[in-house]
């Protein structure tokens, strides 16, 4: 796919970049994402923050942080994942995406918006201890799209790997196998935006295929990440009964245990005339995903309701009771319901 004519206002010589190969004519060609972009020299690629910067592909964005927060993990959300624990979250300017209702904009499309690729420089050892010092057990690459940063999430993540921290990833999903198979050294989790089933709609929202969503969904199952799944439910996008149902069945296929989080949109970036997702489309999505098979589905953004807590699928206990971000009972052990002893699937600390 060839690249935008546009580029930054301000184009350094960056760091030189991983997964790409020579063209013809300069041209560099990007095995990052599925967009493959064959980028011409002196311009970036779809993501805006990776240059052909004569004949060779470099990165604008390598350790420059945008963000570094401390967030509970079940933000990101990872409900099946070291549920109740700490996670340091980083991201750096860009996306290889272009969604019209993007709810971290400001920085996921600031090259696109504002021509800048701002952030502060940042070591990944400093990452590591500042995660440690603030007693989290893994580090989530989040925010924006952190394929788009892929070298610096490798640069922390293996340093994390070794400190006994994990890593997350919270993408689009839009990775190419590749990008998979170089993750997986340092990779554990994975929630993954499946925006909906249209790949039309996908193309003209999101500026991306469908296609290239579910085929990187599947590669990092086949990889063991641990995977889990969301879908920001927007009013007249994707939230009809045909599209919501047809995304429970293709997770149920794939694997009856992969949680799917179906979450409430918010009006932002170019979609502000749009209203809030009502609940009741949310609860139908819910019964939707149990209907097609699916053993664990969640209703995000809407705190207290009973969706966001976790159920065992054998015998219906709430085996982990959230609200918004925190837990606040179990009822399991060593990772099964604590009534019926069935495994609850994941990853969980005690």
């Amino acid at each position: 796919m060839p690249s935008p004519s546009t580029s930054p206002k301000t184009i350094d010589v960056g760091r030189r970049a991983v997964l790409w190969h020579a063209g013809e004519s300069g041209r560099v060609v990007c095995d990052l994402c599925a967009h493959r972009c064959t980028i011409l020299p002196g311009r970036p690629g779809i993501c805006q923050v990776r240059v052909n910067a004569e004949g060779e592909l470099r990165t604008l964005c390598h350790n420059r942080l945008i963000a570094a927060h401390v967030d509970p993990i079940e933000k990101k959300p990872f409900f099946h994942f070291l549920p109740g624990t700490r996670s340091y979250s980083i991201a750096t300017v860009g996306c290889n995406f272009r969604c019209r209702y993007c709810q971290n904009w400001q920085i996921s499309q600031a090259v696109r918006e504002f021509k800048e690729t701002e952030g502060t420089e940042t070591a990944p050892e400093k990452v590591v201890a500042a995660a440690i010092a603030q007693a989290c057990d893994t580090i989530a690459y989040t925010y924006t799209e952190p394929t788009i940063f892929f070298e610096t999430c490798e640069s922390v993540g293996l340093l994390a790997r070794e400190a006994g921290l994990r890593n997350l990833f919270v993408t689009n999903g839009y990775l190419t196998r590749e990008a998979v198979a170089r993750a997986s050294t340092f990779l554990d989790a994975a929630n993954v935006d499946l925006k909906g089933f249209d790949d039309g709609r996908y193309r003209r929202v999101c500026g991306a295929t469908l296609k290239g969503v579910l085929e990187g969904l599947e590669l990092l199952l086949a990889a063991a990440v641990w995977v889990e799944v969301t879908t920001l439910v927007v009013p007249g996008v994707n939230d009809s009964e045909q599209e919501l149902r047809s995304i429970a069945r293709y997770l149920a296929g794939l694997r009856r245990s992969i949680p799917w989080h179906i979450s409430r949109f918010h009006p932002d970036y170019k979609m502000l005339e749009e209203e809030a997702t009502p609940v009741a489309t949310l609860e139908r999505a819910y019964a939707l995903g149990r209907e097609a098979g699916l053993d664990y589905v969640y209703v995000g953004n809407v705190p207290g309701h009973p969706g966001e807590s976790t159920f065992c699928p054998n015998c219906a206990t709430m085996v982990i009771t959230r609200e918004g971000f925190t837990l606040s009972s179990r009822h399991m052990r060593s990772g099964a319901c604590g009534r019926c002893g069935s495994v609850i699937a994941g990853v969980f600390a005690d």
